[in-house]
């Protein structure tokens, strides 16, 4: 299981790119798709148990890999045209018209044309989206300011809260680009603080002044590899192992998984990296008996404590 926002997108476009190139070499089509060949080889691995209704051998994706080449024979009506409802095509029209509106945005005439498209052939429900106002409350006085400071090339003074601390931090920051992903915005920024390339939503950000000073990223400054999604632990974080019953399988979904593992009586464990373990403590009391810290050892005593102080509140 992954978390991996590019995951779904990535199995959906790889049929009809298959289809159109049998015998396709492993190698390429993974440095195509921006993935190693590991990753690659697991989402062909899952498309195989991919396909329609009924679940049949004649109802799934149909794929041969063959020492370095891989051929898809079926697709499984994946390549069918999509056939949108009045109320899909206007969540469309107002998702695209949200983007498209975006600054920053390096898309924007690919996301006019799509929308173009989308418009005309929606027709009565295109226009019901002109009663739709979306707008980014938390984000609305940052976005201008991060922008300015992007297109003049200007240092960036933030003050932002850290959630897994609770605690607002100052610093300033070389802006580098700015991200929309699932309809929040990050600012990907060198951070002098903390010395490393850096992601910082915007509606976390509680106050941002452009600086005189010119933004001067240093060369080991790299924007990040999104290929693999957008939060990607470092392995000098803490690795954390869950163990999750049933009622609680949608963190391993909701969170990126280093390890997911099937453990007994329907468990499912899971090892993930975190740089602060305040939220897993949090997480875990919200699990109750639907999940378990198993490691680290100290980690697993603070939940405990935690939830000993948590029901003495209620008295005897």
């Amino acid at each position: 299981m992954s978390g991996s926002q590019a995951h779904l997108p990535r199995l959906l476009a790889l049929v009809p790119y298959l289809l159109a190139r049998p015998g396709a070499h492993v190698a390429e089509v993974a440095e195509v798709f921006g993935v190693s060949e590991k990753r690659l080889r697991a989402d062909l691995d899952l498309l195989w148990v991919c396909g329609l209704p009924g679940h049949g051998p004649g109802d799934l994706i149909d794929l041969e890999l063959s020492g370095d080449t891989v051929t898809l024979f079926e697709p499984a009506g994946v390549t069918r045209p999509l056939r949108l409802t009045v109320d899909e095509a206007l969540a469309l029209v107002v998702a695209l018209r949200a983007l498209a509106e975006t600054p920053g945005l390096d898309e924007r005439d690919a996301v006019d044309r799509v929308l173009a498209k989308v418009e005309r052939v929606a027709g009565a429900a295109a226009r019901s989206a002109d009663r739709v106002e979306v707008a980014l409350a938390d984000e609305a006085a940052v976005l201008p300011v991060v922008q300015d400071a992007l297109d003049r090339g200007r240092l960036l003074h933030l003050s932002y809260h850290v959630a897994a601390r609770d605690e607002t931090t100052e610093r300033d920051v070389d802006p580098m680009r700015l991200l929309l992903v699932e309809g929040r915005s990050y600012l990907e920024a060198w951070c002098r603080r903390a010395e490393g390339v850096r992601l910082f939503r915007l509606d976390r950000v509680e106050g941002a002044q452009v600086l005189e000073a010119p933004a001067a990223p240093p060369a080991a400054a790299e924007q990040r590899d999104l290929s693999e999604g957008l939060f990607q632990p470092s392995p000098e974080h803490t690795l954390v192992t869950l163990a999750l019953r049933p009622g609680a399988h949608w963190v391993a979904d909701y969170h990126p998984c280093e390890t997911v593992e099937q453990g007994e009586d329907g468990e499912l464990v899971v090892g993930l990296r975190t740089p602060a373990t305040e939220w897993v403590r949090r997480l875990a009391l919200r699990l109750g008996a639907q999940g378990r810290v198993l490691a680290p050892a100290t980690l697993a005593t603070q939940v405990r404590d935690d939830a000993r102080a948590a029901l003495s509140a209620y008295g005897p």
